[in-house]
């Protein structure tokens, strides 16, 4: 049972070889790797080219011209082959056993949607903060109040629901994405054990929540049809359990 891992690639010199080597270290071999370069003015390409050369299961595609990360990830997902869609960003890692585990848990469990637990690095790949447990099932309100899928841990069975894809709009596309798949009537279930790691980069966008609770509360408007007073409601949860992380360390 192939999985596709989808990864979008932009300017990733510096860590995508890293990835690279956790996804290439997993136990579980049945995978193909779909990378799309979306116009990198740096080493990105020749990396992916040295990585397509070194294992067959890479499979490199280039946009034309840049489509930014959710359109990207599209394109990764419209050549995807496999059963599963995974999904993995440049400078973030894997556990060894992150795809054996996590099949195993959906095939087992006839689970279509899951997600597992996750860490987090820094730029120099030091572990910070603490884990990030995952709920046993997350629904669609449960998401709108915590958002703790996270793109790295998340794996939906295209077999079972079909093929879903990014949002165009301009941000948390995949956040969105599982909004999307939830509304259908799936539920995700979590895998409790930290299976991926997440690096925190300076300066990212993730790192700054502080500043982007107005722009949380238009992506819900956009995105979810919601109203202002709905749109606030969920903003108020995200802002509380995003608050309580924070500073969990």
């Amino acid at each position: 049972m192939k999985v596709s891992i989808i990864t979008p690639v932009y300017n990733a010199e510096r860590f995508l070889e890293i990835t690279a080597q956790s996804v290439l270290s997993q136990t579980y071999n049945d995978w193909e790797w779909v990378l799309v370069n979306d116009c990198s003015t740096d080493s990105s390409w020749q990396i992916m080219q040295n990585l397509a050369k070194l294992d067959s299961r890479i499979k490199i595609f280039s946009n034309a011209v840049n489509l930014k990360s959710g359109k990207t990830r599209n394109v990764a997902i419209e050549n995807a082959m496999g059963r599963f869609i995974a999904f993995l960003d440049v400078d973030d890692v894997w556990h060894k056993e992150k795809l054996a585990l996590q099949v195993a848990f959906m095939i087992e469990n006839d689970y279509h949607f899951s997600h597992t637990s996750y860490g987090y690095l820094d730029e120099n790949g030091n572990k910070i903060k603490s884990t990030l447990h995952v709920s046993k099932v997350v629904d669609y309100k449960h998401l709108l109040k915590r958002t703790e899928i996270s793109c790295l841990t998340a794996m939906y069975d295209a077999e079972k629901i079909g093929k879903f894809y990014m949002s165009e709009h301009a941000r948390k596309q995949d956040y969105a994405l599982w909004l999307d798949i939830l509304k259908s009537g799936v539920r995700s279930y979590g895998l409790d054990i930290e299976l991926a790691y997440y690096r925190q980069v300076q300066g990212s966008a993730t790192s700054k929540k502080h500043k982007l609770i107005i722009k949380h509360i238009q992506f819900l408007k956009d995105t979810q049809n919601f109203n202002t007073i709905q749109a606030m409601y969920y903003t108020g949860y995200w802002m509380v359990n995003g608050f309580i992380r924070y500073f969990i360390k």
